[in-house]
């Protein structure tokens, strides 16, 4: 029990900052924290922390999965229901896939991609503005929505904005990446 009430305690610590993994980075950790110790066997003297980026050593491969989905519109049935399985797969067995060929220009998803980067490394106290708890909200920014209720921490932060069916207005977009998510 003791062991829970810790976790408990250091997962409130931490989300109590709406800082963020970006926040233990600016406050400078060079270790991995306990709450987001997933693999207990890990030998966690392996897991280095350079800049903002996190690395195994040594480092392994590994391949996405890769969704194309040109043709799936025009009434292929045959290719429609093999993307299908394609997700279902990656989404079963592996929680992630990449999608290929969707339609959105290559510029606008680098863009996007630009301007959620600079989001996350704004000063902690720009996104504070954004990170809720609160379930409902058009535009979020929190780490690890399942914070409380996870057996392990995900080393991740993330914004959000739900655009469908009633997208959000701009102002409650970030400002640093508004005119790019509105575009997307």
């Amino acid at each position: 029990m003791e062991a829970t009430r810790d976790r408990t305690s250091e997962l409130k610590a931490f989300d109590d900052t709406k800082a963020g993994v970006n926040g233990l980075l600016d406050a400078g950790v060079t270790t991995i924290p306990r709450i987001f110790h997933a693999f207990p066997t890990l030998d966690h003297n392996q897991v280095l922390i350079r800049g903002r980026e996190v690395m195994m050593m040594p480092s392994s491969v590994f391949q996405f999965p890769i969704i194309d989905l040109p043709g799936i519109t025009h009434g292929n049935s045959a290719l429609r229901d093999e993307v299908i399985e394609k997700v279902r797969h990656a989404c079963q067995k592996l929680g992630f896939f990449q999608v290929v060929n969707h339609g959105i220009p290559v510029n606008v998803l680098d863009e996007v991609i630009r301007g959620i980067r600079e989001f996350h490394e704004q000063d902690s106290e720009l996104k504070k503005e954004f990170y809720t708890r609160i379930s409902g909200k058009k535009v979020y920014y929190q780490s690890n929505y399942d914070l409380y209720q996870a057996s392990s921490t995900n080393w991740r932060d993330t914004l959000g904005c739900f655009m469908v069916p009633n997208p959000p207005k701009p102002e409650e977009l970030p400002t640093i990446c508004r005119d790019i998510v509105i575009e997307y």
